[in-house]
């Protein structure tokens, strides 16, 4: 009987140009037998290092252990590549099989005693072996790995270990799954004039194009995507409106067959129980033991240094908008609608106004043409090698200098019903060793940002064009890699360390000599006035404290699940209630539940660590401080950020990494400076 895996893509060497992954031959159907296939390979290899009878030496054992499952990686980056920005019901069905054997095949590495001791012997020998700092760092990092994921527990704990991460693979899917199916089910359908007051001719347009989409010609559709989301709150002078969809939006996820309420208490629960398990408080605490931060008390400590001088900020930001608006009940739902008119008299600007100088191809090109100037990269465009989507553009990166290859680039940047909401980077393959050879990065960056209508471009709002630049941010993170190992590569670092590359990319789509290399009228190529970057500039506070003040919220609430035993939780919207309270300041809407839709802590990797965007926010604001005083694109400054920040990965401790860069440890100063909060 011939073997079907033979003609399985999935199991084959690329044969496109730097190993550019094959999506056009790939099928769902491919992905479970592909999956089986390297699994029994990765296990045959598992064996063969359990099973070796020499002594246990870094070579055999650590660097055997990172090679053994390269392809199994591959397969799944692919898999959940896919089921994150195309997917459909096959591939989320697949998800309920596929997760817990990915989830158990880890549990087989980490709770095998014989592999966990050849571990523990060449770890206790490290100083005597003459490693590397990278070799030394995977050494301490596969020790952990073991010690960390139940290698010292007895057999009742190492079964109940493996249940928990079957379970929480299966759970953080579902939840995921739930909030985009949320998302997609709700629809504003308008179809009287009346109704629209307010909204820009673009809005209206990419609305209309929605409701043909959906086969409701002559009426305009406004949906949950952020694109879509944010200008209907932004514009649209109809209150009741911006109410319904508000609430909609806030909702999701909270009733009905999407509802995360039970999953979200399960999912915290497990992970509460986990850490008990290993002999931690919390799971904060187990969390954390790898961050920056440490502990949950530095993170609490961190929180609170900002909250009082974002708090007072904030609350003069909001009596500013009820004095602006004079509605002395204002309501979240009028917050964006009244700033958006504040900013425009304070300031003079409007924001709609920025959006011809922001076509989308011209914004991709001057990502570009900054990573050309700071870092000397080239990016030219493929057409020949497949991609997973017809949005999807692929671009060959190379080094402008050496004309070296550094890897492929796939940008994917319009929402559509098969593709989460929100915005985030990817890798298909690491930079690092791969198939006998160290290779280079396969990345990605996927978005929600404005499609193009049938009359217009897509035309880009200024915190879309930001969304570019911190997405793209990470993207240099992962190109720029220069490492041996593929689980220390790239953005393979401690997660409050991780956002530094991204948002400080961001502060060149605020400074006029980085505007200028893009920001041009799409009619007349006009480029963006002196006087319009004045008013970018001069806004880029506006409101800082409300912002900050928000994102703090959220990393309260994270902390509350994460850092104290959940059990005690019953209704989840009180619970969120009293945890956000100390940064409220509106009362609370009935019905509104933040955390059913909070895809960052309960199915991404953000759990016990959204405070690292507020973290890292101090990072870039005491980084960028070095590129404003030296030259936005001075080479001294943008080598030191790239030999020592970029190619490093995780390859040694971060605040080493950023010490050797600044010269010294970050000021948290730095981003109350940036905010004028100080």
């Amino acid at each position: 009987m011939p073997n079907p895996n033979k003609s399985n893509p999935l199991l084959k060497s690329s044969a496109f140009e730097h190993g550019a992954i094959p999506f056009t031959e790939i099928h769902d159907e491919h992905f479970l037998p592909a999956i089986e296939a390297v699994m029994a390979q990765a296990r045959d290899q598992l064996k063969a290092i359990r099973e070796n009878s020499q002594a246990a030496d870094f070579s055999n054992t650590i660097e055997a252990l990172e090679l053994c499952s390269e392809r199994l990686d591959s397969v799944s980056n692919i898999y959940s590549n896919l089921l994150h920005a195309h997917t459909n019901d096959k591939l989320q069905a697949l998800a309920k099989e596929i997760m817990p054997k990915l989830a158990a095949f880890s549990n087989d590495i980490s709770l095998e005693p014989a592999l966990f001791e050849k571990v523990r012997q060449v770890y206790e020998k490290r100083a005597s072996l003459g490693l590397s700092t990278e070799q030394v760092r995977l050494l301490e990092k596969t020790y952990k790995f073991f010690v960390r994921n139940g290698a010292r527990l007895d057999d009742a704990g190492k079964s109940r270990l493996r249940a928990i991460d079957e379970r929480l693979a299966l759970l953080g899917q579902q939840f995921g799954d739930n909030v985009l199916k949320a998302t997609n089910q709700f629809e504003l359908v308008l179809s009287a004039p009346e109704e629209l007051a307010g909204l820009p001719p673009s809005v209206l347009e990419s609305a209309a194009a929605e409701a043909k989409e959906r086969k409701k010609e002559g009426r305009w559709v406004f949906t949950l995507q952020q694109p879509s989301y944010v200008a209907f709150l932004k514009f649209s002078e109809r209150r009741e409106l911006r109410e319904k969809l508000w609430k909609a939006y806030m909702s999701r996820a909270t009733a009905g067959e999407t509802d995360n309420r039970a999953i979200a208490k399960e999912i915290a629960g497990l992970r509460h129980e986990r850490a008990r398990l290993l002999g931690y408080m919390t799971h904060a605490h187990f969390t954390l033991e790898e961050r920056m931060a440490s502990e949950p008390a530095r993170v609490h400590e961190f929180l609170e240094r900002l909250h009082q001088p974002s708090r007072k900020a904030a609350e003069r930001d909001v009596q500013d908008l009820r004095e602006f608006s004079g509605i002395a009940e204002l309501q979240p739902w009028d917050v964006s609608f009244y700033s958006e008119r504040l900013k425009k008299q304070r300031f003079g600007l409007d924001e709609e106004a920025l959006r011809p100088y922001f076509r989308l191809e011209n914004v991709v090109e001057g990502v570009f043409e900054h990573a050309r100037r700071l870092y000397g990269l080239t990016f030219h465009r493929r057409t020949d090698l497949p991609v997973y989507h017809p949005d999807v553009e692929l671009y060959e990166v190379r080094d402008e200098e050496a004309g070296e290859f550094i890897g492929l680039f796939y940008a994917d940047f319009f929402p559509r019903d098969s593709k989460r909401s929100g915005a985030w980077m990817t890798i298909f393959r690491e930079q690092g060793l791969f198939e006998g050879k160290v290779g280079r990065p396969l990345v990605s960056i996927v978005c929600n940002l404005t499609k193009p209508t049938p009359s217009k471009p897509s035309l880009l709002s200024l915190d879309e064009v930001r969304t570019v630049f911190h997405e793209f941010g990470h993207s240099l993170h992962a190109l720029l890699s220069k490492c041996r190992y593929r689980s220390l590569a790239g953005t393979n670092v401690y997660w409050d360390f991780v956002e530094l590359p991204s948002q400080i990319m961001e502060n060149w789509a605020k400074e006029k000599e980085g505007l200028d290399l893009f920001a041009r009228h799409y009619q007349n190529d006009e480029k963006i006035s002196a006087e319009l970057v004045t008013k970018i500039q001069a806004s880029a506070r506006f409101q800082a404290g409300w912002f900050s003040l928000r994102q703090l919220s959220f990393g309260r609430l994270d902390l509350a699940w994460h850092a104290a035993d959940p059990s005690g939780i019953e209704d989840i919207e009180d619970f969120e209630r009293q945890a956000m309270e100390s940064c409220m300041l509106f009362p609370h809407v009935p019905g509104s539940i933040i955390s059913c839709g909070f895809a960052h802590i309960f199915a991404g990797g953000y759990s016990a660590g959204y405070y690292s965007y507020k973290w890292a926010e101090v990072l870039d604001a005491d980084a960028f401080e070095l590129f404003r005083e030296k030259g936005l694109f001075n080479k001294e400054v943008s080598q030191r950020f790239k030999e020592n920040i970029l190619s490093k990965g995780g390859t040694e401790h971060p605040m080493e990494l950023y010490k050797r860069f600044r010269g010294r440890e970050p000021d948290p100063d730095a981003l109350l400076r940036r905010d004028g909060m100080c």
